[in-house]
């Protein structure tokens, strides 16, 4: 029932039912203090379980191995050096064994824990006497490589293939060490060392060094490998041919790419939505319309949905090149997607509107973004751009309040489309606070800021030929020139 009741997360229960059954039923055992430890570390009670295995001990009774290593795995994870170290002390006196599961996770601890010396001299005790199995070797190695401790891993494979227990899981997690720690020839040396020593290469293999290459800008090396892989008959899906064909859209070689898709296909291999996407994205990155518009076609005949990805890659295209149908029907089907629009595909749109001059519907979109709090710095800038364009200032103007008044002028861009504003509705004051702010925030004011500048001082009635002097004075000595501004401004 204490067991029962843990389980199903009703621990207070549990705790009850212990102090009743000392009082109504007899002495818990060990196994029902064991129970009580595992249960409290499950809700993560860390210092419960400990004051039980207290408690087990002060009632005379022995602890067991189970209780030992199901606290000591549960201080290792937590990296609860002391208290892992102090229970190690205890198991050693009554000579009770350390399993491999428990190694391997005291070995990680020291590791994460920074502390590299320890970790070694932990590993090497069980090394040296020959209690670990091949699976525990990959579980050490893997310790170091995630933390990028790759010297560390090489000795403890080296270690392994001295007690000859080297197997392809060895061979893989030190394969991955060798692509944490960004040693992409060795990796490859590795992998290729495997057939001499009479270990074949299993999917896992493959598929973690062609990852490795492939993230690493080096599709080249990981085609050769994918050529290897599909030799080897390990490949079923679709999935290495994807990050292969990403890594050279990524570097701009597209004809790589197509070539490898068509490669692809001629085994059968069925491409998923995912290759697609990355195929429409890259185009779309490109601006290449008909390209990006043949994989859609194509993932269509295949009868494979969109996703909202592949919706914001075209949106991005359809934007660039102009498309308004083509954008306005895509940014429907994202709408209709449970995901929704995102800021980045609303902001094309409002950006597509804006060139167009079509306010409502920009208008629409923008207020939609305002409602649910995820409007930006460029959201703000185009839908003041466009307000300005046609003459509604007023419009434009409270734009430019909520933009300073949300902290959205952060580039140049944005402070000289407010500068540009304030000069053409002669608000001397605004633009006066808005160009101070700039400076304190070290934007460096350019030529059109001092344009937009200048053209409020002559509707102040300044001379041209006094606003000629502070534009040479700034080109000359910035410092000085900045200063004469803020004061021709005051």
């Amino acid at each position: 029932m204490i067991h029962l009741y843990g389980n199903c997360g009703r621990l207070r229960q549990a705790c009850l039912l212990f102090q009743k059954m000392g009082e109504f039923w007899g002495v818990p055992d060990t196994w029902t203090y064991n129970i009580l430890i595992s249960l409290n570390i499950k809700n993560n009670k860390v210092k419960l379980a400990a004051k039980y295995f207290a408690r087990m001990k002060k009632a005379f009774l022995e602890p067991d191995v189970v209780s030992y290593r199901t606290l000591l795995y549960a201080y290792s994870t937590r990296k609860m050096v002391r208290e892992a170290e102090e229970l190690i002390r205890e198991m050693d006196e009554r000579d009770l064994e350390i399993d491999e599961f428990t190694q391997s996770a005291l070995t990680r601890m020291y590791v994460e824990s920074g502390m590299l010396e320890q970790s070694w001299l932990w590993f090497r005790r069980f090394h040296l006497a020959g209690n670990i199995s091949s699976d525990c070797y990959s579980a050490n190695i893997d310790a170091y490589g995630e933390r990028g401790y790759t010297l560390a891993a090489e000795k403890v494979f080296i270690c392994c293939k001295e007690k000859k227990k080297l197997t392809v899981l060895e061979f893989n997690v030190m394969i991955k060490a060798y692509g944490i720690g960004k040693c992409y020839d060795k990796a490859c040396q590795l992998f290729d060392s495997m057939k001499k020593i009479g270990v074949v290469a299993d999917k896992c293999s493959y598929s973690s060094l062609i990852h490795i290459l492939a993230s690493a800008d080096k599709p080249h090396i990981a085609k050769s490998y994918l050529k290897k892989m599909q030799e080897a008959g390990l490949v079923s899906d679709c999935v290495p041919y994807c990050v292969v064909i990403s890594s050279f859209t990524k570097l701009g070689q597209f004809e790589m790419a197509e070539e490898l898709y068509k490669e692809m296909l001629g085994y059968a291999v069925q491409p998923d939505v995912i290759i697609y996407g990355v195929f429409i994205n890259a185009f779309a990155d490109a601006g290449s319309v008909k390209e990006a518009i043949n994989y859609v076609n194509e993932m269509r005949k295949a009868g494979l949905p969109g996703n909202p990805a592949i919706y914001n890659s075209l949106i991005k295209l359809y934007t660039k090149v102009g498309y308004l149908k083509e954008a306005q029907e895509t940014y429907k089907l994202i709408q209709l997607s449970d995901e929704g629009p995102s800021l980045f595909s609303s902001n094309c749109m409002i950006d597509l509107y804006t060139e167009r001059l079509m306010v409502e519907q920009a208008k629409e979109i923008f207020e939609s973004l305002m409602k649910n709090e995820v409007a930006n710095e460029f959201s703000y800038a185009m839908m003041l751009c466009m307000y300005k364009k046609i003459g509604r200032l007023d419009e434009a103007i409270q734009i430019a309040t909520q933009m300073r008044r949300l902290g959205f002028l952060t580039d140049i861009l944005s402070y000289n489309n407010v500068l540009g504003l304030y000069s053409m509705d002669r608000r001397l004051r605004e633009a006066t606070e808005t160009f101070k702010e700039m400076i304190k925030s070290g934007v460096q004011p350019d030529d059109f800021t001092f344009r937009a500048l200048a053209n409020i001082l002559l509707n102040c009635g300044v001379s041209k030929q006094a606003v000629g002097r502070l534009e040479v004075m700034v080109k000359r000595d910035a410092p000085h020139g900045l200063q004469a501004w803020m004061l021709a401004l005051s």
